[in-house]
């Protein structure tokens, strides 16, 4: 088993996408990056503690990839879009990916350059 965090708009969006793919066992939402330990709705939606919605994702890597899993991630999230996803607008909705691992982190930071990146 495996984990990864994404961030990109709406957790409900994410977890629903996320909870039916093949090989992920389980999506946890929460609020990641801020300056305080298990914030509140509220607290997070006035924007100043600085969180980012996310959702937690074990899944297995003898099923999915890392990579598959990015692959998805960035289908269905509009890196084109700051501090926001689609009406969800605020700074909670801004993109993240967190890692776990080195090779988490450089398939993740190379995968935003190619995706991410100006053509």
């Amino acid at each position: 088993m495996a984990k990864v965090i994404f961030g990109g708009g709406c957790f409900w969006c994410l977890n629903a996408v996320f909870r039916r793919v093949k090989g992920v066992r389980d999506v946890v939402v929460g609020y990641a990056g801020g300056r305080r330990l298990n914030p509140n709705y509220e607290q997070v939606c006035r924007g100043v503690m600085g969180h980012v919605e996310v959702v937690k994702i074990d899944f297995d890597k003898n099923e999915i990839s890392y990579d598959e899993l990015l692959d998805i991630f960035f289908e269905i999230y509009d890196s084109t879009q700051l501090n926001r996803q689609g009406n969800d607008v605020q700074t909670q909705y801004r993109s993240i990916i967190l890692y776990f691992d080195e090779a988490q982190k450089e398939k993740a930071l190379t995968y935003c350059a190619y995706v991410v990146a100006p053509k």
